[in-house]
């Protein structure tokens, strides 16, 4: 059974009371640097994994896409995608990422969102990808970077005042599941190496155009409790990369 936090109703709460989630894209603090990664969408056909509130989806359309279709495994998610970003030329489907059928050049754009930890297989993703993808078509995504990820836990360490002291890292060559915390609730996450996910993208043979581990928005620095201390160590991991 493939875990689905998101449909939980408390949980869900929590989530709607995010600043990505009440903001959207600006309320996201690496969107200032994931936005110049995108490709041109004019005429692209989309694939959002993972699409959440469909915040890139529309995103795609305002910027002349033909096309897109978020799929998410959360039906919350995707309630609130209708409601918030709905368009003739969007389509939303309620499924896990791995059971998308990935036919041949059915798209022309791929993003994802804060996604792919929450899969155990990055290679597989890639395999799918790639296939589904025209040639010369863009993979764009974001992950929570393996920094973030590796000890587990996705918390600092404290000092006795509840002062912040360290990020802890620790197991960072062994990959696999992670039980963290995230909105008082345990989710489980997949920490995989730098290697893995560069790796994963040349063998399937992608060509990479582009690597960020983005610092906040500066905007949001003095916006968003917390954001200031996410300038010791990175969160996210940001790829684009291209099928020659």
């Amino acid at each position: 059974m493939k875990e689905n936090k998101y449909d939980d109703e408390e949980f869900f709460s929590r989530y709607c009371r995010m600043s990505r989630s009440v903001d959207g894209l600006k309320g996201a603090g690496e969107w200032h640097m994931l936005k110049k990664m995108l490709p041109d969408f004019q005429g692209k056909r989309v694939l959002d994994l993972g699409c959440g509130f469909g915040w890139h989806c529309v995103y795609a359309i305002e910027q002349g896409a033909a096309s897109a279709l978020g799929i998410d495994i959360s039906e919350k998610m995707l309630e609130e995608a209708r409601k918030r970003n709905s368009s003739p030329r969007i389509t939303y489907k309620c499924m896990a990422v791995e059971d998308f059928e990935y036919k041949p050049d059915m798209f022309d754009v791929v993003i994802s969102s804060l996604t792919f930890h929450y899969l155990e297989s990055f290679d597989t993703v890639c395999e799918h990808v790639y296939r589904c993808l025209s040639k010369g078509g863009t993979f764009v995504f974001s992950v929570e970077h393996p920094v973030f990820t590796a000890y587990g836990t996705q918390d600092w360490y404290y000092g006795a005042d509840g002062e912040i002291l360290h990020w802890p890292v620790d197991r960072y060559f062994t990959e696999g599941k992670r039980r963290a915390v995230f909105l008082g609730e345990e989710v489980v996450k997949y920490h995989k190496t730098l290697t893995t996910y560069i790796n994963g993208l040349i063998k399937s043979g992608f060509e990479i155009t582009g690597l960020i581990e983005p610092e906040p928005d500066p905007a949001l620095l003095d916006t968003i409790p917390g954001m200031r201390d996410e300038l010791r160590r990175p969160m996210m991991l940001l790829i684009s990369a291209v099928k020659r």
